[in-house]
């Protein structure tokens, strides 16, 4: 029991923490170890019917981040600071029936071929029915971006309990982003879109007050 409570001490410790950094102290760079880790609790995050529509693009590339910073207001402090830059893309198609969703099925979570009809059946549904997403192709991509931001919260949560700071940017031009990663090759002809951002690295100062959040009861209705 002890163990338990100390363990939850540390996570809530760790989300009054991590804040919006807004700059990084630039000569402070992440160990490759623990950014890794920081990627891999991306990875392992849930997604809905277990489809992981995402990648992860780990922008380095100062040239790079120049282009992105100059369509990006809300990047402006964290792009040419932070330590390990993030652009997390969404698959524009993730539809029940779509050649990644197929391969994904078979070759990676070998699903049987005899149980593969059910489950194309039921997601085609769910998506079709339940949630709509094929009423246009903005709605199967925001689907989509939801689970991004999954992964995202999970990263950013990872990174605060080793003490690694962070910040989700969506301040940015979508369509000049896109630009500028099509024209590098890096949405695989079309088949991702830009979903969110995210710098990591070490904060640069403290910030200036406390974390400051709705009282739990205005956010939190129970139902008997």
């Amino acid at each position: 029991m002890i163990a338990v409570q100390e363990k939850k001490k540390e996570i809530i410790e760790a989300f009054q923490f991590r804040h919006a950094t807004k700059a990084f102290d630039p000569t402070k760079k992440i160990s490759e170890e623990d950014f890794q880790f920081i990627l891999e609790t991306g990875r392992l995050s849930p997604s809905s019917v277990g489809y992981e529509p995402w990648k992860f693009l780990v922008v380095q590339n100062q040239e790079l981040r120049e282009k992105i910073r100059a369509v990006s207001f809300g990047a402006q402090g964290q792009l040419p600071t932070a330590s390990h830059f993030v652009i997390l893309l969404a698959r524009k198609n993730a539809r029940y029936d779509s050649a990644y969703v197929q391969q994904l099925l078979r070759d990676v979570k070998e699903i049987p071929e005899e149980t593969l009809a059910q489950m194309n059946e039921a997601y085609r549904s769910f998506q079709e029915n339940d949630l709509n997403l094929f009423e246009s192709e903005r709605a199967l991509f925001d689907w989509a971006s939801k689970q991004t931001y999954i992964a995202l919260g999970n990263m950013m949560t990872s990174a605060a309990q080793i003490g690694i700071d962070s910040c989700p940017i969506e301040g940015f031009n979508l369509e000049k982003v896109t630009k500028i990663l099509e024209n590098e090759g890096l949405l695989e002809d079309g088949a991702f879109g830009v979903s969110v951002m995210a710098a990591f690295g070490y904060r640069a100062q403290e910030p200036n007050r406390a974390k400051i959040r709705q009282s739990a009861e205005s956010v939190t209705k129970w139902i008997y």
